[in-house]
């Protein structure tokens, strides 16, 4: 995602929080709500506009988040930490699963900038043509186009709610001029809202996103937070990798010890070394098969 960067937010201390008025609000109309959530947004591409905002990293959480409630859409029972362990505890050869699947389509749509071979690579059960036929069909602001290509999608395969929903998505992104998708319609949206059509579906769209950009906002703050502490650590490390280890944890949501660039023992020594010094957390509470993240 390319953003340029405003002098007057450069500071960390100062990071802007979301304005209680964008959130406290009930918008009950579509011009309501579409002034509330263009503030939301506009917030939103502010604080993700920050050089010390860990944005592969935000992305690939709320990745998390998506592929978790796209699971719950589908009546699956599985969540955050069963499907880090479907795509993070793969051994070659291993099938994620239709969950895993699920969170492997959002982690591979945020990992590269938003184009139609990109999202073809994400979503590979999906021809590249419809892929550009659905993104095609929007017309207007960006939370009508986003809401055309997801009712558009929800008419025709009324059960492929997780590549629609990757696809408005990315419609918004398109729209907004962000290079990378950043998941948002998913963690706001209500099963019933995937039902809706017209100015109903468009009204739950809006209320959506200004409840996911305010969570978004929220969760670039603890990241950034979370990365300053990690990159205040990383000096201290002494393991030949750690450099390139601590790259991997601030872009990924989940890091099993086997894929960091250091023999296995001493990729375990180096992540319960982080977690010591504060700067990661051990995501499990297993005591084998772990997993740890910023």
């Amino acid at each position: 995602m390319t953003f340029a960067r405003p002098d007057h937010i450069s500071d960390r201390d100062t990071l802007p929080q979301m304005p209680g008025w964008v959130t406290s609000a009930r918008g009950e109309t579509l011009e309501d709500m579409a002034f509330l959530t263009g503030a939301a947004l506009n917030h939103l591409h502010l604080v993700l506009a920050r050089q010390d905002v860990p944005r592969a990293l935000v992305r690939d959480r709320l990745a998390l988040r998506a592929a978790e409630a796209c699971v719950a859409f589908s009546g699956r029972p599985e969540r955050a930490g069963e499907l880090r362990d479907a795509v993070h505890l793969l051994r070659p050869g291993d099938l994620p699963g239709p969950a895993g699947e699920v969170c492997l389509m959002w982690r591979r749509a945020v990992d590269r900038p938003v184009s139609i071979r990109a999202l073809g690579r994400a979503m590979p059960s999906i021809d590249p043509g419809q892929i550009a036929e659905w993104l095609d069909v929007g017309q207007g602001g960006p939370v009508s186009r986003t809401a055309a290509v997801l009712e558009a999608g929800l008419t025709e395969a009324p059960r492929s709610e997780t590549p629609v929903l990757i696809l408005a998505d990315a419609a918004l992104a398109q729209a907004l001029g962000w290079n990378h998708l950043v998941p948002l319609l998913a963690v706001g949206l209500k099963r019933t809202d995937l039902r809706k059509r017209g100015e109903e579906l468009r009204l739950a769209c809006h209320r959506a996103l200004v409840s996911s950009a305010a969570e978004a906002v929220r969760l670039a703050d603890d990241l950034a937070r979370r990365a300053a502490q990690l990159e205040a650590v990383a000096p201290k490390l002494r393991a030949k990798g750690a450099g390139e280890a601590v790259e991997i944890f601030m872009t990924r949501d989940a890091v099993a010890p086997s894929a960091l660039p250091l023999p296995d023992r001493a990729a375990r020594r180096l992540c319960d070394r982080l977690v010591d010094l504060g700067a990661v957390r051990e995501l499990t509470g297993r005591d084998t098969f772990r997993l740890y993240g910023v």
